[in-house]
């Protein structure tokens, strides 16, 4: 497969328009998009946000799942230098509110429901101006930076525009305008912020540039073996990086189609991927077991995939392959600071590479592994922490302190265990960081304990994953209480899903009394200790 010219995203749209004009590019429920129609409707998006003068650098907040608007919002912010912030749709209000003030960002698209949470009645509680004042001019204290917000769903009301009246606003600015904004976009320019948990209490937006996705994506399709033919079954989010940062650019420069499932549903996967004979799987295994306990599933409904990515344990990435029959489905390593992957198998690797190994460093991609201690470079064999140069991020956005002591030497420090062997494939051993990761998604300790502690009744709480066969960790939590007080887990749990997106609430929360907390010789809590034996009570 030829290499995209293009090193911009809205640069990238236009050539894929020309090569692939009327082949379907996009598709969702009965709706078939092609390059050219979805180019035509970003344009007249991107003349739209240029008309309630949002510019190059301004953030722009998309809450929604995989849907075309999505897509198309995001190339419109693209094409005219914006910064497209992508916020989780397992967010609560609270977490939405966070993101928009940590962002700056001056526009939100959003559906205003997402599976039963209503996130416009969130944003007015905290904003009743949106009730009150017009379309983008919104001045609001609680959000001070926000100046438009646009529903996918709904109808023009106080400062709120819809999807179709927004649209409407693209004749204000012509053609030409857009294109000189266009041009003015370069492919070091940053077109994602992506959020992430890691070891601190809050996400941390991680910044990827137009260069690095384009570069970085086409090389992971090319392990892939990916071509015009292929089409890809897309339900991991794309807010997340293994969808906008790794499948979506993967599969784009190949010419491919994007077959988009709003968010996962193992009855309805089914039904997309046997009537649009998907060939390419980016999952879990826990998303296979659900596919395979449906009553939907048959081994005719997956009988057309063939390659993908995973991650997990080999009996996990085996588990993929056999249910699936995607025998050329490939083990990844990366993150979202790397562009979702750093290392990756090649499809025609043996099977026996693809379950144990992550795979070789992409092209551009210069992965070390270094002593902890000092910084050393490690022979192969030899397990340390996995560093990375390359495609990485220029840094978490308004945390220059946290990206200076994340990186060593221009290495990225991953805070992730691993080694190399002699032909320079990467085995992954393990995190060494605090952080969980449970389904594929991250989430820091340190934010759940945060909310834990806001209980009345808890005066300490430790937050710990504990290894899950279906989902590689769960989050469990140890509370210690107010003298006197008690409450019980389910209430506890109640109180958690209102603060908390539902994959960071606690699978188990354990008392004090009931376990023991391990100290080490300073007195602090041993959380390695305390998740040895949380494991052993949980088991």
């Amino acid at each position: 497969m030829i290499r995209p010219k293009s090193k911009t995203l809205g640069d990238l749209l236009d050539e894929m328009s020309v090569t692939r004009g009327s082949q379907t590019a996009l598709v969702f429920g009965d709706v078939n998009i092609s390059f050219s129609e979805w180019r035509k409707e970003v344009d007249k998006f991107a003349r739209s946000l240029l008309s309630v003068g949002i510019k190059h650098g301004d953030r722009v907040a998309v809450l929604a799942g995989n849907r075309p608007e999505w897509l198309i919002a995001a190339f419109a912010i693209a094409k005219i230098g914006a910064v497209m912030t992508a916020v989780s749709t397992f967010s609560t209000s609270r977490e939405l509110n966070w993101c928009l003030n940590q962002s700056g960002a001056v526009a939100l698209i959003m559906l205003s429901k997402i599976r039963g949470q209503d996130f416009l009645a969130g944003i007015r509680a905290d904003s009743p101006e949106l009730s009150e004042q017009q379309p983008f001019a919104l001045d609001s204290p609680a959000l001070p930076e926000l100046k438009t917000v646009i529903t996918i769903d709904g109808e023009t009301e106080g400062a709120i525009a819809s999807w179709s009246d927004f649209m409407n606003r693209n004749s204000l600015y012509s053609e030409e305008a857009l294109l000189d904004a266009q041009a003015s976009v370069n492919p070091e320019d940053i077109c994602y912020i992506l959020y992430t948990s890691g070891s601190t209490a809050s996400p941390k937006g991680v910044m990827l540039a137009h260069k690095g996705v384009i570069e970085n994506g086409f090389d992971i399709g090319e392990r892939q073996h990916l071509t015009e033919k292929d089409r890809l079954w897309l339900a991991v989010p794309l807010f997340w990086s293994f969808g906008s940062a790794n499948a979506l650019p993967a599969i784009m420069t190949h010419g491919g189609t994007i077959v988009l499932q709003e968010s996962f549903d193992a009855d309805r996967a089914l039904t997309i991927i046997r009537s649009q004979r998907c060939t390419v799987f980016y999952g879990m295994a826990n998303m296979v077991r659900a596919l395979k306990a449906s009553s939907y599933w048959s081994n005719d409904a997956v009988e057309t995939m063939r390659t993908g990515l995973t991650i997990g344990l080999p009996e996990d990435v085996a588990f993929i392959i056999e249910t699936l029959k995607a025998h050329e489905l490939c083990n990844v390593y990366g993150s979202t600071e790397t562009y979702g992957n750093a290392t990756v198998c090649d499809a025609f690797d043996s099977l026996e590479q693809r379950l144990n190994s992550q795979g070789k460093p992409l092209p551009g991609m210069d992965v070390q592994i270094l002593d902890r201690d000092t910084r050393e470079i490690l022979p192969s064999g030899v397990i340390g922490e996995i560093a990375i140069k390359g495609h990485v991020t220029v840094g978490y956005y308004l945390e220059p302190e946290m990206t200076v002591s994340t990186f060593h030497n221009d290495f990225f420090l991953s805070g992730d265990l691993g080694c190399l062997d002699q032909d320079g494939r990467l085995y992954f051993k393990g995190r060494f960081k605090e952080m969980i990761k449970t389904g594929g998604i991250n989430v820091a300790p340190l934010e759940v304990e945060g909310i834990l502690v806001a209980h009345p009744m808890i005066k300490q709480a430790y937050v710990v994953g504990v290894f899950d066969h279906v989902k590689e960790e769960k989050v469990v939590a140890v509370v210690v209480y107010e003298e006197g007080e008690q409450e019980s887990e389910k209430d506890l749990r109640e109180f958690c899903r209102e603060e908390l997106a539902s994959y960071k609430v606690p699978e188990y929360i354990v008392s004090y009394q009931e376990i023991n907390l391990p100290l080490t010789s300073t007195g602090k809590i041993n959380k390695l200790k305390l998740k040895d034996e949380l494991s052993m009570k949980l088991d």
